[in-house]
């Protein structure tokens, strides 16, 4: 296999694992609580990547700055999206959660243009987060008119998008470091932190788990926490950022169909809608003006 078709199909199985996240954590909130279902994956997805990181002989001994740093990005990058989404699954479908969090390309790229200095807003970019913005209105609007609890869900998971939006900000100005290291790190904090905040958790009996959550957990953990990360990096290293950014058109419609193939979720007009004018905007952002 050529590198470019290797790229393609790295790609390709990250959209699929991301995508699946939204599903696995709805399956997994049909035992767990939302702040076991963000400890546990997180638990699982260290483990994963500390497997990986013995294999390829990685040294986690670093300096008390780098464990700073990834400290910063155990809590914005990791355990508050995770929360604010599966709190926020439990009023909303999968399907409209993986929606929402295709918005947050666009909330990175109006935070680039404050604090990147080679990243600043231009007419696409501009127009592409009006026309993004509208599609989360079109999902916003009927809920408030009918005052339904997935208002509430909405902002959550909209806020998980922003948190991944700051983190993806403060990753850009920080040191970079070798993608497994940091991985690994980050995930090993994470959980750590998550126990911590969360100590009940600890207080589980295996036994009375049901076999579909623990797998969703299980796999949660292992794919979309773990192994992603571990592959993200991999594509990032060998075909770049931009080949990395397509992902942003695919994973919602991942998500969305997912959703409503395998969990029977109700295809909404208006979400359908709401994709069209996210993914557009999305689109329309990335073009560049010309000079």
């Amino acid at each position: 296999m050529s590198e470019n078709k290797r790229n393609y199909f790295l790609l390709a199985s990250l959209i699929m694992i991301w995508g699946s996240s939204f599903l696995l954590t709805d399956r997994s909130l049909l035992f767990f609580s939302p702040e076991q279902v963000v400890t546990y994956r997180l638990t699982i997805g260290a483990l994963t990547m500390l497997v990986i990181s013995i294999v390829f002989s990685r040294k986690l001994l670093l300096p008390l700055r780098s464990w700073f740093h990834f400290s910063i990005y155990a809590v914005i990058g990791n355990i508050l999206p995770y929360l604010l989404i599966s709190i926020g699954q439990t009023t909303i479908t999968s399907g409209m959660a993986g929606l929402l969090m295709a918005f947050m390309p666009l909330v990175t790229l109006v935070l680039a243009h404050f604090f990147l200095p080679n990243d600043k807003l231009n007419i696409y970019k501009v127009f592409g987060f009006v026309i993004g913005i509208s599609g989360v209105l079109v999902i916003l609007g009927p809920s408030i008119n009918n005052n339904s609890n997935a208002t509430f869900g909405i902002f959550l998971v909209l806020g998980a998008a922003c948190a991944y939006s700051i983190n993806t900000i403060i990753a850009a100005r920080l040191t970079s470091y070798d993608p497994i290291i940091s991985s690994t790190c980050v995930l090993i904090l994470a959980s750590v932190l998550s126990f911590m905040i969360w100590p009940e958790t600890l207080m589980l009996n295996i036994s009375d788990i049901p076999l579909l959550s623990g797998s969703a957990i299980i796999l949660l953990g292992v794919l979309p926490t773990g192994i992603a990360a571990y592959i993200y990096f991999i594509i990032i290293n060998a075909a770049g950022a931009t080949f990395l950014s397509n992902i942003n058109y695919l994973i919602p419609v991942v998500a969305f169909f997912l959703g409503a193939i395998l969990l029977e979720e109700e295809i909404l007009v208006q979400n359908i809608i709401a994709l069209i004018f996210i993914i557009s905007g999305i689109f329309i952002s990335r073009k560049k003006s010309k000079q």
